[in-house]
């Protein structure tokens, strides 16, 4: 990807992790049939035809995108070093364009859903009476719609300008601002969450025990939410960041090597 070629001179001392491409395509292939398994229960399922299940399907068709992208690529990588394939440079740079557009587009939508994700249990906690009224199916398709066409048209842009510093800027930017959304989004409903035990508690005359045992459990599903978002997404944009930040300094140049490990 273009955006591992920033790096400069390093140390002895810099450690680079190989990534074997059959990981790569093993990987690739479990998380392809993963989230076709997904797509299929909720399209195949009634009961799941609603718009929070509409908005975790796209989700699990973004992943797919970078699934079906990563063996792609793999696979042509594998053919073209065994000899198997013989084609024109310029083919497979445009294939790799593609191939990049796809993996850019299904990053900036997988973000996205996941915003939308966390708005819509939002709404359903704090508008509850009202959530069927305000995200309907209309509506859903229509976020959807808009996303993805947004998600292909700006990583279009993205790769077409790659080497422009602004454009990583704005991926950063987007990934801390999606951050932040869920952050304050599920904190806000953990609190709203905790008052309403709180109460239940009071009426029971058991506040102690309740709001203790609720607290941690709260604070344990809100940490394992955020945290495995930070922890997949965390070290791609950490990347792009340095990249900005100091683009020729020996220790950035090194971690710029494992940008494999990071994708």
């Amino acid at each position: 990807p273009h955006l591992g070629l920033a790096t400069n001179q390093t140390g002895p001392w810099c450690l680079q992790v190989s990534v074997p491409d059959g990981l790569f395509l093993s990987l690739g292939l479990v998380s392809l049939v993963e989230n076709v398994l997904v797509v299929i229960a909720i399209t195949k399922n009634r009961n799941l035809h609603s718009p929070m299940y509409s908005f975790i399907c796209c989700l699990a068709l973004s992943d797919l995108m970078v699934s079906i992208s990563l063996v792609l690529e793999t696979a042509i990588i594998l053919l073209l070093e065994a000899g198997a394939l013989v084609t024109r440079a310029a083919l497979v740079q445009q294939l790799d364009n593609v191939i990049d557009v796809l993996i850019c587009g299904s990053m900036v939508s997988s973000l996205c859903f996941l915003g939308v994700i966390a708005i819509d249990r939002y709404i359903s906690i704090f508008y509850a009476l009202r959530y069927h009224s305000i995200v309907t199916l209309p509506r859903a398709r229509r976020a959807i719609v808009g996303i993805w066409v947004a998600s292909i048209f700006f990583s279009t842009l993205f790769i077409t300008y790659y080497n422009h510093t602004a454009v990583l800027i704005c991926l950063v930017t987007f990934f801390l601002a999606m951050l932040a959304l869920m952050a304050i989004l599920y904190v806000h409903m953990l609190t709203r969450a905790y008052q309403h035990a709180q109460g239940i508690a009071q009426l029971q005359k058991r506040q102690g025990s309740t709001r203790q045992g609720f607290c941690l459990n709260g604070a344990a599903t809100l940490t394992i939410i955020l945290g495995i978002f930070f922890l997949c997404w965390g070290p791609f944009f950490l990347h792009l960041t340095l990249i900005v930040l100091c683009p020729q300094h020996p220790t950035c140049s090194c971690i710029f090597k494992n940008f494999n490990l990071y994708l």
